[in-house]
């Protein structure tokens, strides 16, 4: 008995230790995830840990080799994140635009899973009762609507980020591609690859480059 209370309590220290370990060598976006595989990394440590640390089937080398095998997984995934765009996209989605101009997208809403009510419950939560006094309403990866109200100059979200455009946010401020590259270049950027983040603020573009 008090050999299997020993072997318990060293599986629950190995999957603290291993969360840990994970959330300083990836970032803290675990504590809140933004993304869907952000969320999915927390549900497979919990079903790991939850599953494996009372069936004394499993020993503690074999729950150390399969900790080992996710914390590997884990970091691999945030790596092709990190360095390469399509796959990142691939692994959590894009934000989805629902309305744009007052127009409310009916099919952008029944790909993302909202009902017509789903969607008025969200603008109400954000004292909002009428989607023609919306500009842009984007859903992020993480289920949060981001909302760009009509007459508002500034967007809620960068115009570029990882090197990469953000045609919504552009479109929120009546801004093409074409006049972003213009000011890119005028700050000395020769290509949107360079920059890590660009943010539209009061008339100017702030940029942050690699």
């Amino acid at each position: 008995m008090i050999v299997s209370y020993i072997s318990i309590a060293i599986k629950l220290a190995l999957g603290l230790l291993s969360l840990v370990m994970v959330i300083n060598f990836t970032g803290k976006g675990n504590l809140a995830p933004s993304s869907a595989s952000d969320q999915v990394q927390n549900y497979v440590l919990v079903g790991i840990i939850g599953g494996m640390i009372y069936n004394e089937n499993i020993g503690i080398l074999q729950f150390m080799i399969i900790l080992m095998i996710w914390f590997c997984l884990v970091l691999s995934i945030r790596w092709l994140k990190t360095n390469n765009t399509f796959l990142k996209k691939a692994i959590d989605g894009e934000p989805a635009l629902l309305i744009s101009r007052g127009k409310l997208d009916t099919e952008a809403c029944r790909k993302a899973g909202l009902t017509a009510h789903d969607i008025m419950f969200k603008l109400r939560s954000n004292n909002i009762y009428s989607i023609k006094k919306v500009k842009q309403a984007v859903l992020e990866q993480n289920g949060q609507l981001i909302l760009v109200m009509s007459g508002e100059e500034n967007p809620r979200y960068p115009l570029v980020t990882d090197g990469a455009v953000q045609m919504q946010a552009l479109d929120s401020i009546d801004k093409t591609e074409e006049w972003l590259l213009e000011k890119l270049k005028e700050q000395g950027v020769e290509s949107v690859s360079e920059v890590f983040l660009a943010e539209y603020e009061n008339g100017n573009l702030n940029i942050v480059l690699y």
